[in-house]
C-alpha cells in the first residue's frame, strides 16, 4: 500500500512539474518583462537624480560666479545670461537679478521682473507672494497709495506667511495718507498678534510711540518697548 501511495505521489509531482514548465514557457516572458522594468526603472531613477544634481550644481556655480561680479550692473548682466529650464531655479536667478537691478537704481526693471515671478503659476505660492511683496515695496515711494493698498491687502489675508509684514506696510500707507489713528490701530493689532516676531514688534512699538500712541497699553508690548528704548 505504501509503494502504491509513493508511486501516486511521484506521478502527481511529475504532473505538477510538467504544468509548471508549461506555464513558464507560456507566461515566463511576463516575469522577464517585470524584472526588466524594475531594473530599468531603477537605472532611470538613478540617471535622473544624477542629471538633476549635476544641473543644480552647475546652476549654483553659475550664480556664484555672477554674484562675484564687480558691481550691481555687472551682477545683473551676469545673472541675465544664466539659462535654466527649472522654474524654481529660474525664480532664484530672477530674485537675485531684481535685487541687483534695484541696487543699480533700476527699480522699474526690477519691479517688472518681480511681477513676472509673482504671476508664474508654475512656482509655489510663497515664491509668488514674496515677489509681489518685493515689487510693491520697490514702488512704495512712487506708486499711488490706493494701488499699493490693494496690493498689500491681498497679501494680508489670513493664512498668508507675509500677512503681518503686509499689515505693517498698510500702516505705513495710513501714515502717508494722514490716517494716523488707523495706522496706530493697525500697528497695535500687529503687537497683539500671536505670530508677531520680535523685530516686527519692536518696529511697530517705535512707530506707535513716534505717532503719539501708547504701546504700553497692549499686553506683552512692554518688553518690546524696553528693547526699543535700550537699542
Amino acid at each position: 500500500m505504501s509503494d502504491t501511495d509513493s508511486f501516486i505521489d511521484e506521478v502527481t509531482e511529475e504532473v505538477r512539474r510538467d504544468r509548471l514548465f508549461a506555464l513558464a514557457r507560456k507566461y515566463g516572458w511576463i516575469a522577464v518583462l517585470i524584472i526588466v522594468l524594475i531594473v530599468g526603472g531603477a537605472a532611470w531613477n538613478e540617471y535622473t537624480k544624477s542629471r538633476d544634481q549635476a544641473a543644480a550644481q552647475a546652476l549654483g556655480d553659475a550664480i556664484t560666479v555672477a554674484m562675484e561680479a564687480g558691481d550691481a550692473k555687472a551682477r545683473a548682466e551676469a545673472l541675465a545670461a544664466i539659462e535654466t529650464d527649472e522654474p524654481g531655479g529660474t525664480a532664484v536667478v530672477d530674485f537675485l537679478r531684481a535685487a541687483a537691478l534695484a541696487e543699480d537704481d533700476r527699480a522699474e526693471e526690477a519691479g517688472k521682473l518681480l511681477d513676472t515671478i509673482s504671476l508664474n503659476g508654475d512656482l509655489p505660492l510663497i515664491y509668488r507672494n514674496i515677489a509681489a511683496f518685493k515689487a510693491l515695496t520697490l514702488r512704495a515711494a512712487t506708486a499711488d497709495p490706493a494701488e499699493l493698498r490693494t496690493g498689500f491687502s491681498a497679501l494680508a489675508t489670513p493664512g498668508s506667511p507675509l500677512r503681518l509684514l503686509a499689515e505693517e506696510q498698510l500702516a505705513i500707507i495710513d501714515i502717508r495718507t494722514g490716517e494716523t489713528d488707523a495706522a496706530i490701530d493697525r500697528l497695535q493689532a500687529i503687537l497683539e498678534d500671536a505670530e508677531v516676531t520680535a523685530d516686527l514688534q519692536q518696529r511697530a512699538t517705535q512707530v506707535i510711540v513716534a505717532l503719539g500712541g501708547d504701546p504700553q497699553a497692549i499686553p506683552g508690548a512692554t518688553g518690546a518697548g524696553d528693547d526699543g528704548s535700550q537699542g
